[in-house]
C-alpha cells in the first residue's frame, strides 16, 4: 500500500509504548537527546563535526565529518572525545557507530571501538562495519 506519514507515526508510537513498558522497569531513559559538536577555524568556518543521539543508555554517532584539509591533525579524535564526554555526562553505557570500509573503521578501532558486525560487499565493493565502545 501507499506510504502515509500518519500510518508510519502510528506504528512507531505503538512500538514505543511497548518498549517503554519494559524499559521503565529497569529505569532506562527511552527518549533521546540530540547532540552536535563542531570545530571551527578563527573565521567561524566549520571544518569538522559530529552529530547523533543519546537514548536507552547509549550514544549513537550518526555523522562524523572532518574536512580533508585537516584530516590526520587530531580533529576527529577531538570530536570523538567530545562525544564520549557527553555520553558519560548522560550516563550512557556504550557508544555505537557504523561506518564503511572507505570511511573510518581503522580510526574507530584505534579509538577503542570494537567491531560487532560486518556486512561484506555492501554496498558492492565495500564493507559496512558496526562498532561499539563500552564506557
Amino acid at each position: 500500500t501507499k506510504w502515509k506519514q500518519e500510518d508510519a507515526l502510528y506504528i512507531r508510537d505503538r512500538l514505543r509504548e511497548y518498549n517503554i513498558q519494559h524499559l521503565l522497569e529497569n529505569d532506562v531513559q527511552f527518549v533521546g537527546e540530540l547532540f552536535c559538536f563542531k570545530v571551527k577555524d578563527s573565521d567561524g568556518n566549520i571544518f569538522g563535526g559530529i552529530t547523533g543521539i543519546t537514548k536507552m543508555q547509549s550514544l549513537i554517532i550518526q555523522f562524523l565529518w572532518v574536512d580533508e584539509s585537516v584530516r590526520g591533525m587530531g580533529v576527529g579524535r577531538k570530536l570523538i572525545k567530545m562525544a564520549e564526554k557527553f555520553a558519560m555526562e548522560k550516563n550512557c553505557r556504550i557508544i555505537k557507530v557504523d561506518t564503511f570500509s572507505f570511511q573510518a573503521p581503522d580510526f574507530y578501532q584505534k579509538m577503542g571501538y570494537q567491531v560487532y558486525g560486518v556486512i561484506e560487499k555492501f554496498p558492492e565493493g565495500y564493507n559496512h562495519y558496526f562498532l561499539y565502545k563500552k564506557l
